[in-house]
């Protein structure tokens, strides 16, 4: 009995108490980006923004959820109601198994596997099934032409985001997320690869449908699209997922180009600071990036948006892969 308490059941119970801690901040991280966005797009318009619910408002997001959560979910006539059904639960799981590898300090990660962040590259190119599915089950022209807009849009962009990995993987020469970090004790990734770092972040955008890449839930012509039918718990589901996302490649441009959890300076007071804090404060810094890029820049153009993605970004990440990997092996820079 105490073998396998100890060899099974004990090592469960800690792999359990890890995933619903790191659910739980990523969750309350989530509810309360909703309010920094209504806070900060607020600020940058002069409104006020939420502040009637609590202090500040700083209980809208509890709110709205309890909201949802006593709509009644209405299901289209004409729907597929199991893929129906299906489709958002697929998305907002997909968002939350990412954070399995990710990071938050020296030790703390969850699962810490050689090929972290094919993983992680993988889970976010599934997210478009959710997608595609909501928008064919709806059985509405807006909504599957909203999916259809995402999957192309999606499909886009990941082969850049694809190549700036691998340049990332050829610097650190390791797949996995923690040594990625560790590689950049010397010199953030962002300094000498900040071409790639800056296609990363507009492909993020891109990646999670925010604006001014908002092309599957524009709301002018295709009334916010893939989820225009979803109601209640089904379309916070999907909400959900979104914003998860948002933090998640966040989380992946810190760890690929802004050192994770180490601070930006190896002296006292910086290293005083847990590295957890400061892997928080990039993520933070990221979103806000997210965020006023919403408050400020208009919606680009379909044909403008998959321009940027095959004839610009494509091409000039598969040169810069080219050429750092002929820079590594000139100079003989390449990893042990």
């Amino acid at each position: 009995m105490a073998e396998f308490w100890t060899g099974y059941a004990l090592p469960t119970l800690i792999m359990l108490a890890q995933i619903i801690g790191v659910m739980a901040v990523v969750l309350l991280s989530m509810a309360y980006l909703t309010y920094a966005e209504r806070k900060v797009i607020g600020f940058m318009q002069l409104r006020m923004g939420p502040n009637v619910v609590g202090p500040f408002g700083l209980l809208q997001p509890f709110a709205d959820a309890l909201k949802l959560m006593i709509k009644e979910t209405v299901l289209p006539t004409g729907a597929n109601r199991g893929v129906f059904l299906i489709a958002p639960v697929l998305t907002f799981s997909l968002a939350l198994v990412g954070w399995a590898v990710i990071p938050f300090n020296e030790g703390w990660v969850i699962a810490d596997i050689n090929v972290g962040i094919l993983y992680l590259f993988a889970i976010s190119s599934l997210g478009v099934y959710g997608i595609i599915m909501a928008g064919w089950a709806s059985n509405s022209k807006y909504a599957f032409l909203g999916a259809l807009r995402s999957a192309a849009q999606m499909v886009s962009y990941e082969v850049s985001i694809g190549f700036v990995i691998v340049t990332v993987l050829l610097v650190a020469g390791s797949l996995n997320l923690s040594d990625i970090v560790r590689a950049q004790e010397t010199v953030w990734f962002f300094i000498p690869l900040f071409p790639m770092f800056v296609i990363f972040v507009v492909s993020a955008l891109a990646e999670t449908n925010r604006a001014p890449f908002d092309l599957p839930e524009a709301e002018a012509e295709l009334v916010t699209g893939y989820n225009v039918e979803y109601s209640s718990m089904a379309f916070a589901l999907f909400f959900l997922g979104e914003y998860i996302s948002m933090i998640l490649m966040s989380a992946m441009t810190v760890i690929l180009f802004l050192g994770g959890w180490l601070p930006p300076f190896a002296i006292a007071p910086f290293t005083w600071i847990p590295g957890v804090v400061w892997f928080a404060l990039k993520i933070a810094m990221i979103l806000f990036v997210f965020l006023w890029v919403r408050a400020t820049l208009p919606r680009y153009r379909y044909d403008q948006l998959m321009r940027l993605g095959w004839k610009v970004f494509l091409p000039f990440s598969l040169l810069w892969v080219v050429l750092t990997a002929g820079v590594l092996v000139a100079f003989d820079w390449l990893p042990a």
